[in-house]
């Protein structure tokens, strides 16, 4: 499938609304079928099947999509990294669960189930074509790797959920049918990947779907199961049949990529190189599998604007701060460095106070700390400025730059929808730390497979890069707050907690697959890093009149003045089926939890 830079584009524009060109039956999802493509002509041209393949372009969010807030980085996602605020009808608390309650609607439920129609609708038509075996091949791969990730997506949030792998019209009795065991969801996932791998075609833009990408998704898919398998059905097999795959996947695509100079570039380049204003291409980079691609005045996020613009935003927490590992390669509790995080008081001519640098303390930390927030503090009542930013603030003191272009002018990273850098979808830093995490697991992970992936992650954060399996097994963190889980594992886990902060859903996700969401219950007095910020112990007093401090640490808790913590049930683990679904079909089930 070819796919040219204007009509990615665009397509990925058109999303943002209801797909409303090239033949929009699919994404309307409506009945009865739309005369065009129910005749079996439609389906013979490669061109009416490649524009009903584009439209599958929708379902990967990234940045988002022009004005609109939503998307898969950052502000997002809750997770144990960052401490987030929200207004209720009772006034402000601190950031809940997703879900506190069953809605009527479940959007992930209702968008992956117009997906798996559109892909089902695919395969089914092109199958039934007179294309050449190959072609067609290739299509139907695209669009059951599309559907893998549906049903990857709703077993993730649902557990057992309908499979359905068949055009259903408003009279089928599947669409009433019972929810199956989310392990037979997932095997026929795998069976989807596997189709994916072996029958699409490789392509080499970064744009297309192709056989590189069905192997990140399938490292990024196994990996998940696998993890389930083991932690949550203490299924040692089946979580090792999985294991295997994502080395499988891992193996095939290693060797075709290599990593960037420079971490930070992978969130901040554009769609093209432009010398004359220092922009670089994200399609260019080698570290890159897959990406959604934006470009000034035809498609933006607001991603830029949320960091950028005078709103407090969500700041890095203590706990995720104290992740980073030091020069020495070793963390906060066993380090030679200085650990201190204390920021340097500057003052104006006059003698005030005006800023609270703490670059010291980062140049003392893994160089993805200092890619990934600003140098300076900023606090209600007390803000920072970027050179093409509005007056800072957040909730913990912590400024997020990880996504912010210096090369923007200053109305394009304050104006919702004017950011044009690409969004990062699928990595090779992704597949490293997949690689690496799988063979650790299954105890298998040697000196030579650390050389060949977190080694490179440690070098490129300026970090010691000659660590062996009996290095970071000797590690031992105090900090290690996951029960029964190695040093060895651990520190595979803090390199992929740190890699990917704030990237997609991934921390959120992981704790889920890892059965460790207990740790982002904020009542528990352990956990009150989770909701501590920055160290501002040595700040003038005029400086905190708007903030609360604990031991010495911005309470973003209590400065907000939330109302109830962040407390973990189980339930936490699926999230509720809409209430509107169950009514219309019977034979569906609540989630534990959720029916009350």
């Amino acid at each position: 499938m070819k796919l040219n830079k204007i009509l990615y584009i665009c397509l990925i524009a058109a999303s943002a609304a209801s797909f409303t060109s090239c033949n929009d039956f699919l994404d309307r999802n409506r009945y009865p079928l739309d005369k065009q493509t129910d005749t079996p002509a439609y389906w013979e041209s490669a061109e009416n099947v490649e524009a009903q393949i584009n439209g599958l372009y929708s379902n990967f969010l990234g940045y988002g999509n022009a004005d609109s807030w939503v998307n898969n980085f950052y502000y997002r996602s809750i997770n144990d990294d960052q401490c987030t605020k929200q207004i209720s009808g009772v006034g402000c608390v601190f950031a809940n669960w997703e879900y506190e309650y069953a809605q009527e609607t479940n959007t992930v439920w209702d968008a992956s189930y117009q997906a798996i129609r559109k892909c089902n609708y695919i395969i089914n038509n092109v199958e039934n074509n007179s294309m050449a075996t190959v072609t067609k091949e290739d299509y139907v791969g695209q669009a059951k790797l599309v559907r893998a990730m549906q049903y990857y997506e709703l077993v993730r949030a649902f557990g057992d959920v309908q499979l359905i792998d068949k055009v259903l019209n408003t009279n089928s009795p599947e669409l009433y049918g019972k929810r199956e065991n989310r392990n037979k969801v997932m095997d026929f996932v795998l069976e989807d990947l596997n189709y994916a791998v072996e029958h699409i075609a490789q392509q080499s833009n970064k744009l297309e779907f192709s056989k590189d990408l069905a192997n990140a998704m399938k490292s990024e898919i196994c990996l998940f199961e696998a993890s389930y398998a083991k932690y949550h059905q203490n299924d040692k097999v089946r979580a090792n049949k999985f294991y295997d795959e994502v080395i499988t996947a891992c193996n095939a695509l290693m060797g075709s990529y290599q990593l960037c100079e420079n971490y930070k570039d992978l969130y901040i380049s554009t769609f093209n190189t432009d010398n004359e204003r220092g922009f670089k291409s994200l399609r260019e980079n080698p570290e890159v599998i897959f990406m959604k691609g934006y470009e000034l005045g035809i498609l933006g996020s607001s991603i830029v604007t949320y960091i950028s613009a005078g709103t407090e935003i969500n700041g890095m927490n203590k706990d995720a701060f104290d992740a980073y590992l030091f020069k020495d390669g070793l963390p906060l509790a066993k380090t030679t460095c200085n650990t201190s995080d204390i920021p340097e008081v500057e003052y104006d001519n006059d003698g005030e106070p005006v800023a609270l640098n703490i670059s010291k303390a980062l140049a003392e930390r893994d160089g993805r700390l200092a890619q990934t927030i600003d140098p300076y503090l900023a606090f209600p009542g007390m803000t920072h400025a970027r050179a093409n930013s509005a007056p800072l603030t957040s909730s913990t003191g912590y400024t997020i730059s990880k996504f912010a272009n210096p090369n923007f002018t200053m109305t394009e990273a304050t104006t919702d929808g004017r950011s044009f850098t690409c969004a990062p979808l699928y990595w090779l830093a992704n597949i490293y730390l997949d690689y690496a995490e799988a063979r650790a697991e299954k105890g298998e992970l040697t000196d030579a497979d650390i050389n060949n992936t977190l080694n490179k992650l440690y070098k490129r954060a300026g970090l010691p890069d000659n660590r062996t399996v009996a290095d970071l097994s000797a590690v031992n963190d105090p900090a290690n707050n996951m029960p029964g889980v190695s040093s060895l594992l651990w520190e595979i886990r803090r390199c992929r907690r740190c890699e990917l902060m704030f990237d997609q859903y991934h921390r959120f996700y992981d704790l889920v697959r890892w059965h460790q969401l207990e740790i982002m219950d904020t009542s528990k007095p352990e956990n009150i890093d989770l909701i501590l910020g920055a160290n501002v112990s040595n700040a003038p007093s005029t400086l905190l009149s708007d903030i609360s401090v604990t031991n010495g640490y911005l309470d973003a808790f209590k400065t907000i003045k939330a109302t109830s913590p962040r407390k973990f049930t189980n339930r936490e683990y699926l999230q509720p089926i809409g209430t509107t679904q169950i009514a219309l079909n019977k034979n569906l089930t609540q989630n534990e939890g959720w029916d009350k």
